[in-house]
Protein backbone atom coordinates (compact mmCIF):
# COMPACT_ATOMS: atom_id res chain seq x y z
CA UNK A 1 0.00 0.00 0.00
CA UNK A 2 1.14 3.44 -1.06
CA UNK A 3 1.16 5.68 2.01
CA UNK A 4 2.06 9.90 1.43
CA UNK A 5 2.08 11.75 5.00
CA UNK A 6 3.09 14.73 4.05
CA UNK A 7 0.84 17.16 6.11
CA UNK A 8 2.27 20.05 4.44
CA UNK A 9 2.24 19.52 1.38
CA UNK A 10 -1.49 18.47 1.67
CA UNK A 11 -2.56 21.82 3.03
CA UNK A 12 -0.64 23.78 -0.03
CA UNK A 13 -2.41 21.42 -2.26
CA UNK A 14 -5.61 21.19 -1.17
CA UNK A 15 -5.81 25.37 -1.39
CA UNK A 16 -5.07 25.19 -4.64
CA UNK A 17 -7.11 22.08 -5.53
CA UNK A 18 -10.66 23.91 -3.68
CA UNK A 19 -9.93 27.15 -5.15
CA UNK A 20 -9.79 25.53 -8.51
CA UNK A 21 -12.86 23.50 -8.07
CA UNK A 22 -14.94 26.29 -6.37
CA UNK A 23 -14.21 28.10 -10.16
CA UNK A 24 -15.11 24.82 -12.21
CA UNK A 25 -19.05 24.18 -13.48
CA UNK A 26 -20.08 21.06 -12.13
CA UNK A 27 -18.55 17.76 -14.34
CA UNK A 28 -16.20 19.66 -15.80
CA UNK A 29 -14.12 17.17 -14.06
CA UNK A 30 -15.32 13.28 -15.99
CA UNK A 31 -16.01 11.27 -12.90
CA UNK A 32 -14.88 7.43 -13.74
CA UNK A 33 -17.28 4.92 -13.83
CA UNK A 34 -16.05 2.57 -11.75
CA UNK A 35 -14.82 4.93 -9.49
CA UNK A 36 -17.28 5.91 -6.06
CA UNK A 37 -15.57 9.30 -4.51
CA UNK A 38 -17.31 10.30 -1.18
CA UNK A 39 -16.14 13.62 1.14
CA UNK A 40 -15.90 12.81 4.62
CA UNK A 41 -14.77 15.68 7.24
CA UNK A 42 -11.69 14.18 8.92
CA UNK A 43 -8.95 11.41 8.34
CA UNK A 44 -8.66 8.13 10.38
CA UNK A 45 -7.34 7.51 13.68
CA UNK A 46 -7.25 3.98 14.32
CA UNK A 47 -8.50 0.86 12.51
CA UNK A 48 -8.19 -1.43 14.90
CA UNK A 49 -11.95 -2.22 16.35
CA UNK A 50 -10.60 -1.87 19.66
CA UNK A 51 -9.61 1.45 19.45
CA UNK A 52 -11.91 3.04 16.55
CA UNK A 53 -12.56 6.90 17.15
CA UNK A 54 -14.06 8.89 14.25
CA UNK A 55 -16.09 8.23 11.26
CA UNK A 56 -13.54 7.28 8.74
CA UNK A 57 -12.23 5.01 11.43
CA UNK A 58 -15.37 2.64 11.38
CA UNK A 59 -16.22 3.55 7.26
CA UNK A 60 -13.17 2.12 5.95
CA UNK A 61 -13.44 -1.79 8.30
CA UNK A 62 -17.09 -1.87 6.94
CA UNK A 63 -15.01 -2.17 3.43
CA UNK A 64 -12.08 -4.14 4.71
CA UNK A 65 -13.57 -6.39 7.22
CA UNK A 66 -16.65 -7.92 7.85
CA UNK A 67 -19.22 -8.12 10.47
CA UNK A 68 -21.58 -11.16 11.50
CA UNK A 69 -24.84 -9.10 10.34
CA UNK A 70 -24.97 -5.73 8.16
CA UNK A 71 -27.20 -2.79 8.72
CA UNK A 72 -29.52 -1.06 5.98
CA UNK A 73 -29.99 2.39 5.53
CA UNK A 74 -31.49 4.20 8.06
CA UNK A 75 -34.26 5.88 6.14
CA UNK A 76 -35.67 2.18 5.91
CA UNK A 77 -35.25 1.24 9.54
CA UNK A 78 -32.20 0.56 10.17
CA UNK A 79 -33.19 -3.59 8.35
CA UNK A 80 -30.72 -6.19 9.41
CA UNK A 81 -29.16 -9.50 7.40
CA UNK A 82 -26.89 -11.38 7.08
CA UNK A 83 -23.16 -10.42 6.26
CA UNK A 84 -20.19 -13.45 7.14
CA UNK A 85 -22.64 -14.91 8.58
CA UNK A 86 -24.46 -17.78 6.14
CA UNK A 87 -26.94 -18.15 9.18
CA UNK A 88 -27.52 -16.56 12.32
CA UNK A 89 -30.39 -17.59 14.92
CA UNK A 90 -31.44 -17.47 18.84
CA UNK A 91 -31.06 -20.55 20.27
CA UNK A 92 -32.57 -18.59 23.51
CA UNK A 93 -32.58 -15.59 25.39
CA UNK A 94 -28.79 -15.85 25.77
CA UNK A 95 -27.52 -18.43 22.91
CA UNK A 96 -26.59 -17.16 19.29
CA UNK A 97 -25.65 -19.69 16.96
CA UNK A 98 -23.86 -18.53 13.92
CA UNK A 99 -22.51 -19.87 10.39
CA UNK A 100 -19.93 -18.03 8.78
CA UNK A 101 -19.83 -18.19 5.00
CA UNK A 102 -17.82 -20.31 2.92
CA UNK A 103 -14.88 -18.88 0.84
CA UNK A 104 -13.97 -15.87 3.27
CA UNK A 105 -10.11 -15.52 3.10
CA UNK A 106 -8.08 -13.02 4.79
CA UNK A 107 -5.29 -11.76 2.98
CA UNK A 108 -1.36 -12.15 3.60
CA UNK A 109 -1.61 -16.35 3.63
CA UNK A 110 -3.91 -16.15 7.05
CA UNK A 111 -5.98 -18.34 5.93
CA UNK A 112 -10.16 -18.15 6.11
CA UNK A 113 -11.85 -16.20 8.18
CA UNK A 114 -12.50 -18.78 11.44
CA UNK A 115 -15.20 -19.20 14.13
CA UNK A 116 -12.19 -18.42 16.59
CA UNK A 117 -11.61 -15.09 14.58
CA UNK A 118 -14.76 -14.37 15.80
CA UNK A 119 -14.31 -15.18 19.00
CA UNK A 120 -10.71 -13.77 19.40
CA UNK A 121 -12.45 -10.37 17.71
CA UNK A 122 -15.25 -9.97 20.21
CA UNK A 123 -13.68 -11.68 23.41
CA UNK A 124 -10.53 -9.15 23.25
CA UNK A 125 -12.94 -6.20 23.62
CA UNK A 126 -15.50 -7.29 26.41
CA UNK A 127 -14.63 -6.35 29.74
CA UNK A 128 -11.36 -3.91 28.33
CA UNK A 129 -10.43 -0.53 28.03
CA UNK A 130 -12.29 -0.42 24.87
CA UNK A 131 -14.55 2.74 24.46
CA UNK A 132 -16.38 0.26 22.74
CA UNK A 133 -16.69 -2.88 25.50
CA UNK A 134 -20.29 -1.51 26.25
CA UNK A 135 -20.95 -3.36 22.76
CA UNK A 136 -20.46 -7.00 24.34
CA UNK A 137 -20.81 -6.23 28.35
CA UNK A 138 -23.49 -9.05 28.51
CA UNK A 139 -21.11 -11.23 26.41
CA UNK A 140 -20.25 -14.64 28.38
CA UNK A 141 -18.20 -16.17 25.99
CA UNK A 142 -17.77 -16.99 22.03
CA UNK A 143 -17.79 -21.04 21.85
CA UNK A 144 -15.99 -22.40 18.92
CA UNK A 145 -18.04 -25.41 17.18
CA UNK A 146 -15.48 -25.82 14.39
CA UNK A 147 -13.80 -23.78 11.52
CA UNK A 148 -16.98 -22.21 10.55
CA UNK A 149 -19.46 -22.63 13.36
CA UNK A 150 -19.87 -20.96 16.72
CA UNK A 151 -22.72 -19.96 19.71
CA UNK A 152 -22.27 -16.87 21.25
CA UNK A 153 -23.07 -17.03 25.02
CA UNK A 154 -24.57 -14.08 26.82
CA UNK A 155 -24.81 -13.72 30.47
CA UNK A 156 -28.19 -12.85 30.59
CA UNK A 157 -31.37 -12.54 27.73
CA UNK A 158 -30.57 -8.51 25.91
CA UNK A 159 -32.77 -8.77 22.92
CA UNK A 160 -30.64 -5.48 21.24
CA UNK A 161 -27.19 -7.33 21.29
CA UNK A 162 -27.73 -7.91 17.22
CA UNK A 163 -28.17 -4.30 16.86
CA UNK A 164 -25.54 -2.97 19.15
CA UNK A 165 -22.78 -5.36 19.34
CA UNK A 166 -22.44 -7.27 15.49
CA UNK A 167 -22.90 -4.50 12.61
CA UNK A 168 -20.38 -1.95 13.53
CA UNK A 169 -17.36 -0.26 15.44
CA UNK A 170 -16.23 -3.24 18.03
CA UNK A 171 -18.23 -6.21 15.73
CA UNK A 172 -15.74 -6.03 12.87
CA UNK A 173 -13.68 -9.36 13.08
CA UNK A 174 -10.40 -9.51 12.65
CA UNK A 175 -7.86 -12.19 12.35
CA UNK A 176 -6.62 -13.23 15.31
CA UNK A 177 -3.14 -15.05 13.83
CA UNK A 178 -2.21 -11.53 11.97
CA UNK A 179 -3.15 -9.26 14.78
CA UNK A 180 -1.72 -11.45 17.28
CA UNK A 181 1.53 -11.18 14.80
CA UNK A 182 1.51 -7.66 14.85
CA UNK A 183 1.67 -7.04 18.98
CA UNK A 184 -2.14 -7.66 19.81
CA UNK A 185 -3.16 -4.65 18.29
CA UNK A 186 -2.59 -1.63 15.49
CA UNK A 187 -3.64 1.77 14.32
CA UNK A 188 -3.42 2.80 10.55
CA UNK A 189 -2.48 -0.10 8.69
CA UNK A 190 -4.67 -3.39 8.83
CA UNK A 191 -2.54 -6.92 9.24
CA UNK A 192 -4.66 -8.97 7.21
CA UNK A 193 -7.98 -7.92 5.47
CA UNK A 194 -11.19 -9.62 4.69
CA UNK A 195 -13.91 -7.32 2.71
CA UNK A 196 -14.86 -6.46 -0.43
CA UNK A 197 -12.25 -3.64 -0.88
CA UNK A 198 -8.52 -3.79 0.34
CA UNK A 199 -6.88 -0.50 0.93
CA UNK A 200 -4.43 0.54 -1.71
CA UNK A 201 -3.02 4.44 -0.86
CA UNK A 202 -3.42 6.71 2.25
CA UNK A 203 -2.39 10.52 1.77
CA UNK A 204 -2.79 11.69 5.18
CA UNK A 205 -5.49 14.60 5.70
CA UNK A 206 -6.36 14.30 2.23
CA UNK A 207 -7.29 11.15 0.47
CA UNK A 208 -7.90 7.33 0.93
CA UNK A 209 -8.07 4.99 -1.64
CA UNK A 210 -9.59 1.38 -1.44
CA UNK A 211 -9.58 -1.20 -4.76
CA UNK A 212 -12.00 -4.25 -5.00
CA UNK A 213 -10.62 -7.51 -3.33
CA UNK A 214 -9.97 -9.79 -6.25
CA UNK A 215 -10.47 -12.83 -3.92
CA UNK A 216 -13.78 -11.60 -2.09
CA UNK A 217 -16.20 -14.06 -2.69
CA UNK A 218 -19.42 -12.28 -1.62
CA UNK A 219 -21.95 -9.90 -3.58
CA UNK A 220 -19.47 -7.97 -5.31
CA UNK A 221 -19.96 -4.02 -4.78
CA UNK A 222 -21.32 -1.87 -7.70
CA UNK A 223 -17.39 0.15 -7.44
CA UNK A 224 -14.09 -1.26 -8.09
CA UNK A 225 -12.54 1.99 -6.41
CA UNK A 226 -13.73 4.35 -3.28
CA UNK A 227 -12.28 7.18 -2.82
CA UNK A 228 -12.49 9.37 0.06
CA UNK A 229 -11.84 12.97 0.05
CA UNK A 230 -10.85 14.70 3.60
CA UNK A 231 -12.46 18.09 3.82
CA UNK A 232 -13.04 19.54 6.90
CA UNK A 233 -15.56 22.13 6.54
CA UNK A 234 -19.16 21.83 4.87
CA UNK A 235 -19.44 25.00 2.89
CA UNK A 236 -15.61 24.27 1.06
CA UNK A 237 -16.89 20.64 0.29
CA UNK A 238 -19.99 21.95 -0.89
CA UNK A 239 -18.19 24.04 -3.38
CA UNK A 240 -16.05 21.54 -4.09
CA UNK A 241 -19.03 18.78 -4.74
CA UNK A 242 -20.77 21.74 -7.27
CA UNK A 243 -17.34 21.65 -9.15
CA UNK A 244 -17.22 17.53 -9.56
CA UNK A 245 -14.49 17.12 -7.26
CA UNK A 246 -16.43 13.84 -5.25
CA UNK A 247 -19.98 12.07 -6.02
CA UNK A 248 -21.39 12.57 -2.42
CA UNK A 249 -21.13 14.76 0.62
CA UNK A 250 -22.80 15.77 4.00
CA UNK A 251 -23.80 19.38 3.71
CA UNK A 252 -24.21 21.94 6.06
CA UNK A 253 -27.62 22.45 7.49
CA UNK A 254 -27.59 26.26 6.89
CA UNK A 255 -27.33 25.27 2.98
CA UNK A 256 -30.52 23.48 2.81
CA UNK A 257 -32.97 26.58 1.47
CA UNK A 258 -30.48 27.62 -0.86
CA UNK A 259 -30.06 23.87 -2.19
CA UNK A 260 -34.11 23.59 -2.30
CA UNK A 261 -34.09 26.57 -4.00
CA UNK A 262 -30.94 25.84 -6.66
CA UNK A 263 -29.79 22.32 -6.60
CA UNK A 264 -26.76 21.87 -8.41
CA UNK A 265 -27.48 20.13 -11.98
CA UNK A 266 -27.68 16.10 -11.51
CA UNK A 267 -27.87 16.14 -7.54
CA UNK A 268 -30.11 14.97 -5.48
CA UNK A 269 -30.12 16.07 -1.93
CA UNK A 270 -31.05 14.03 0.92
CA UNK A 271 -32.94 15.84 4.07
CA UNK A 272 -34.02 12.80 6.78
CA UNK A 273 -33.49 12.70 10.78
CA UNK A 274 -30.87 11.74 12.37
CA UNK A 275 -29.63 10.19 15.72
CA UNK A 276 -26.12 12.54 16.11
CA UNK A 277 -26.68 14.22 18.69
CA UNK A 278 -25.18 17.74 19.74
CA UNK A 279 -24.35 18.82 23.67
CA UNK A 280 -22.11 21.54 25.62
CA UNK A 281 -20.11 19.79 28.34
CA UNK A 282 -19.58 21.37 31.09
CA UNK A 283 -17.16 19.76 33.34
CA UNK A 284 -17.71 19.75 37.02
CA UNK A 285 -14.21 18.37 38.12
CA UNK A 286 -12.99 21.96 36.79
CA UNK A 287 -12.19 24.18 39.40
CA UNK A 288 -14.34 27.07 37.90
CA UNK A 289 -16.67 24.84 37.72
CA UNK A 290 -17.40 22.45 40.78
CA UNK A 291 -19.69 24.84 42.58
CA UNK A 292 -23.24 23.66 41.05
CA UNK A 293 -24.89 26.90 41.25
CA UNK A 294 -22.09 27.99 38.36
CA UNK A 295 -22.66 25.20 35.95
CA UNK A 296 -27.04 26.22 36.73
CA UNK A 297 -26.02 29.47 35.85
CA UNK A 298 -24.82 28.60 32.29
CA UNK A 299 -27.45 25.88 31.67
CA UNK A 300 -30.01 29.16 33.18
CA UNK A 301 -28.19 31.50 30.30
CA UNK A 302 -27.98 29.48 27.74
CA UNK A 303 -30.53 30.35 24.74
CA UNK A 304 -31.53 27.68 22.99
CA UNK A 305 -34.03 28.70 20.17
CA UNK A 306 -31.29 31.74 19.10
CA UNK A 307 -28.83 28.33 19.12
CA UNK A 308 -31.04 26.52 16.69
CA UNK A 309 -31.78 29.90 14.62
CA UNK A 310 -28.69 31.02 13.98
CA UNK A 311 -26.96 27.25 13.73
CA UNK A 312 -29.26 24.97 12.17
CA UNK A 313 -32.00 27.76 10.20
CA UNK A 314 -34.74 26.53 12.55
CA UNK A 315 -34.97 23.25 10.93
CA UNK A 316 -34.75 20.74 14.83
CA UNK A 317 -36.33 21.65 18.09
CA UNK A 318 -34.11 21.62 20.90
CA UNK A 319 -33.64 17.81 22.26
CA UNK A 320 -34.23 17.32 25.84
CA UNK A 321 -31.59 14.56 26.15
CA UNK A 322 -29.54 11.77 23.87
CA UNK A 323 -32.22 9.67 23.38
CA UNK A 324 -33.81 10.33 19.87
CA UNK A 325 -37.34 11.76 19.71
CA UNK A 326 -37.91 8.90 16.79
CA UNK A 327 -37.59 6.14 19.48
CA UNK A 328 -40.29 6.82 21.54
CA UNK A 329 -38.08 7.16 24.44
CA UNK A 330 -37.24 10.67 24.95
CA UNK A 331 -38.40 13.16 27.51
CA UNK A 332 -41.07 15.38 27.31
CA UNK A 333 -38.99 18.33 28.20
CA UNK A 334 -35.71 19.83 29.65
CA UNK A 335 -35.87 20.56 33.67
CA UNK A 336 -34.62 24.05 32.40
CA UNK A 337 -36.36 24.75 29.57
CA UNK A 338 -36.84 28.44 29.54
CA UNK A 339 -33.89 30.84 29.40
CA UNK A 340 -33.99 33.45 32.32
CA UNK A 341 -30.67 35.44 32.30
CA UNK A 342 -31.30 37.11 35.87
CA UNK A 343 -31.21 33.47 37.30
CA UNK A 344 -27.99 32.92 36.21
CA UNK A 345 -26.49 36.41 37.38
CA UNK A 346 -28.79 35.31 40.89
CA UNK A 347 -26.48 32.31 41.27
CA UNK A 348 -23.14 33.81 40.12
CA UNK A 349 -23.95 36.12 42.75
CA UNK A 350 -24.36 33.03 45.36
CA UNK A 351 -21.63 31.42 43.95
CA UNK A 352 -19.59 34.46 44.37
CA UNK A 353 -18.27 33.62 40.65
CA UNK A 354 -18.63 37.33 39.34
CA UNK A 355 -16.28 38.08 36.50
CA UNK A 356 -16.38 34.21 35.55
CA UNK A 357 -13.83 33.37 32.39
CA UNK A 358 -13.80 30.27 31.19
CA UNK A 359 -12.45 28.53 27.69
CA UNK A 360 -14.93 26.67 25.42
CA UNK A 361 -13.24 24.20 22.95
CA UNK A 362 -15.53 23.64 19.68
CA UNK A 363 -14.16 22.22 16.19
CA UNK A 364 -13.18 24.04 13.53
CA UNK A 365 -16.34 23.46 11.54
CA UNK A 366 -18.69 26.57 10.52
CA UNK A 367 -21.41 24.68 12.68
CA UNK A 368 -19.68 24.08 15.51
CA UNK A 369 -17.94 27.60 15.54
CA UNK A 370 -21.50 29.33 14.84
CA UNK A 371 -22.56 27.44 18.15
CA UNK A 372 -19.76 28.56 20.11
CA UNK A 373 -19.88 32.04 19.15
CA UNK A 374 -23.75 31.95 19.89
CA UNK A 375 -23.40 30.52 23.76
CA UNK A 376 -19.97 33.03 23.90
CA UNK A 377 -22.81 35.96 23.53
CA UNK A 378 -25.50 33.83 25.51
CA UNK A 379 -23.18 33.70 28.34
CA UNK A 380 -21.55 37.07 28.28
CA UNK A 381 -25.17 38.67 28.84
CA UNK A 382 -25.03 36.64 32.34
CA UNK A 383 -21.57 38.23 32.84
CA UNK A 384 -19.26 35.24 32.05
CA UNK A 385 -16.30 35.38 29.51
CA UNK A 386 -16.22 32.36 27.33
CA UNK A 387 -12.90 32.55 25.08
CA UNK A 388 -13.53 29.93 22.37
CA UNK A 389 -10.75 27.53 21.31
CA UNK A 390 -11.40 26.93 17.87
CA UNK A 391 -9.36 23.13 18.00
CA UNK A 392 -8.56 20.70 15.09
CA UNK A 393 -9.78 16.93 14.73
CA UNK A 394 -7.05 14.95 16.17
CA UNK A 395 -6.11 17.83 19.33
CA UNK A 396 -9.98 17.67 20.19
CA UNK A 397 -9.97 14.22 21.02
CA UNK A 398 -7.35 14.04 22.96
CA UNK A 399 -8.93 16.28 25.88
CA UNK A 400 -10.98 14.52 27.68
CA UNK A 401 -8.91 11.58 26.93
CA UNK A 402 -7.74 9.80 30.14
CA UNK A 403 -4.04 8.33 28.49
CA UNK A 404 -3.29 11.87 27.05
CA UNK A 405 -1.78 13.65 30.26
CA UNK A 406 -4.06 15.35 32.72
CA UNK A 407 -5.61 18.21 30.86
CA UNK A 408 -9.04 15.92 30.81
CA UNK A 409 -9.07 16.80 34.63
CA UNK A 410 -9.31 20.81 34.02
CA UNK A 411 -11.33 21.15 30.52
CA UNK A 412 -13.99 23.55 31.28
CA UNK A 413 -16.15 23.62 28.23
CA UNK A 414 -16.84 21.47 25.32
CA UNK A 415 -19.37 21.48 22.55
CA UNK A 416 -19.72 17.64 21.08
CA UNK A 417 -21.59 15.71 18.94
CA UNK A 418 -21.85 11.82 18.70
CA UNK A 419 -23.65 9.96 15.87
CA UNK A 420 -25.92 8.12 18.04
CA UNK A 421 -27.26 4.66 17.69
CA UNK A 422 -30.60 2.06 17.43
CA UNK A 423 -31.43 1.09 20.90
CA UNK A 424 -31.32 4.25 23.44
CA UNK A 425 -28.48 2.53 25.48
CA UNK A 426 -25.88 3.18 22.94
CA UNK A 427 -26.41 6.80 23.09
CA UNK A 428 -26.43 6.81 27.16
CA UNK A 429 -23.91 4.13 27.20
CA UNK A 430 -20.83 7.32 27.26
CA UNK A 431 -22.14 9.20 30.34
CA UNK A 432 -21.19 6.43 32.69
CA UNK A 433 -18.79 6.76 35.35
CA UNK A 434 -16.63 4.29 33.88
CA UNK A 435 -16.67 6.59 30.51
CA UNK A 436 -14.93 9.48 32.87
CA UNK A 437 -11.74 10.27 30.96
CA UNK A 438 -12.91 8.50 28.05
CA UNK A 439 -16.29 9.98 26.26
CA UNK A 440 -17.38 11.59 29.76
CA UNK A 441 -15.69 14.48 29.59
CA UNK A 442 -18.25 15.80 32.34
CA UNK A 443 -17.14 13.86 34.98
CA UNK A 444 -20.64 12.88 35.59
CA UNK A 445 -20.71 10.09 38.17
CA UNK A 446 -23.61 8.75 39.33
CA UNK A 447 -24.44 5.38 41.21
CA UNK A 448 -28.35 5.71 40.10
CA UNK A 449 -27.41 6.60 36.46
CA UNK A 450 -25.28 3.23 35.98
CA UNK A 451 -28.32 1.10 37.97
CA UNK A 452 -30.13 2.45 35.58
CA UNK A 453 -28.60 1.83 32.42
CA UNK A 454 -27.94 -1.68 33.68
CA UNK A 455 -31.68 -2.44 34.42
CA UNK A 456 -32.53 -0.98 31.33
CA UNK A 457 -30.63 -3.34 29.50
CA UNK A 458 -32.68 -6.23 30.09
CA UNK A 459 -36.07 -4.81 30.99
CA UNK A 460 -38.63 -5.98 28.67
CA UNK A 461 -41.72 -3.64 29.40
CA UNK A 462 -41.41 -0.64 27.25
CA UNK A 463 -43.00 1.82 29.82
CA UNK A 464 -40.39 0.91 32.61
CA UNK A 465 -37.34 1.61 30.20
CA UNK A 466 -38.69 4.53 28.85
CA UNK A 467 -39.30 5.75 32.91
CA UNK A 468 -35.55 4.54 32.95
CA UNK A 469 -34.22 6.55 30.01
CA UNK A 470 -36.38 9.65 31.48
CA UNK A 471 -34.69 9.82 34.88
CA UNK A 472 -31.26 9.32 33.29
CA UNK A 473 -31.36 11.82 31.42
CA UNK A 474 -33.06 14.07 34.67
CA UNK A 475 -30.40 13.46 36.54
CA UNK A 476 -27.52 14.47 33.45
CA UNK A 477 -29.28 17.65 33.47
CA UNK A 478 -29.93 18.14 36.98
CA UNK A 479 -25.65 17.59 37.79
CA UNK A 480 -25.35 20.81 35.94
CA UNK A 481 -22.51 19.37 33.52
CA UNK A 482 -24.77 18.91 30.30
CA UNK A 483 -27.12 21.41 28.12
CA UNK A 484 -28.65 19.33 25.28
CA UNK A 485 -28.73 20.89 22.29
CA UNK A 486 -30.84 19.21 19.21
CA UNK A 487 -31.09 15.99 17.22
CA UNK A 488 -28.70 17.73 14.21
CA UNK A 489 -30.86 17.16 10.68
CA UNK A 490 -29.12 14.66 7.98
CA UNK A 491 -28.33 16.88 4.80
CA UNK A 492 -26.39 15.32 2.28
CA UNK A 493 -26.04 16.06 -1.67
CA UNK A 494 -25.09 12.87 -4.28
CA UNK A 495 -25.37 12.45 -7.92
CA UNK A 496 -28.85 11.39 -9.13
CA UNK A 497 -27.41 8.13 -10.56
CA UNK A 498 -26.65 6.80 -6.84
CA UNK A 499 -28.22 4.92 -4.20
CA UNK A 500 -26.55 6.09 -1.11
CA UNK A 501 -26.83 4.31 1.71
CA UNK A 502 -26.85 5.66 5.30
CA UNK A 503 -26.40 3.74 8.61
CA UNK A 504 -27.93 4.86 11.92
CA UNK A 505 -24.97 6.29 13.55
CA UNK A 506 -24.93 8.71 10.25
CA UNK A 507 -22.00 7.31 8.25
CA UNK A 508 -22.21 5.96 4.89
CA UNK A 509 -21.80 2.03 3.91
CA UNK A 510 -19.97 2.59 0.45
CA UNK A 511 -20.20 -1.05 0.13
CA UNK A 512 -23.58 -1.04 -0.20
CA UNK A 513 -23.99 2.06 -2.82
CA UNK A 514 -25.36 1.21 -5.53
CA UNK A 515 -25.39 2.85 -9.88
CA UNK A 516 -29.39 3.46 -10.65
Amino acid sequence: MQWNTDRRGFLKAAGMGLAAAAAMPRFAWAAEGDTLRLRVGADFQVLDPFGIIGELDDIIPRCTNVTLVRLGDMREGNPVRPWAAEKIEWLDGTRLAFTLREGLAWTGDFGPVTAADVKFSFERIAGSESAWAYQFEKLKEVEVIDDRNGIIHLTEAFAPFMVIALPYYGGHIVCQKAVEAAGGSYTTEIPAQCGPYLMESWEQNQKVTLVANPDWTGEKPAFGRVEFYIVTDDQAAQLAYEADAFDFTRVAVGAAAQLKGAMPEGATLIEAASTRYAWLTINMNAEPLKDIRVRQAIQYAYDGEAVLAGAYDGLVARSTGVVPPTSGYARASNLIATRDVAKAQELLAEAGAEGLELNLYALTDGTSQTIAQIIQANLAEAGITVNIQPTEEAAYWALGDKTAGEGYKSVELVLMNFAGGIDPTENLVWFRPDQIGVYNWSFFDSAEYEELYQASMTEQDTEKRRAMFNRMEDLMEESGGFIFICFEPYLAIHDANLVPVILADGHPDPVAFRKV
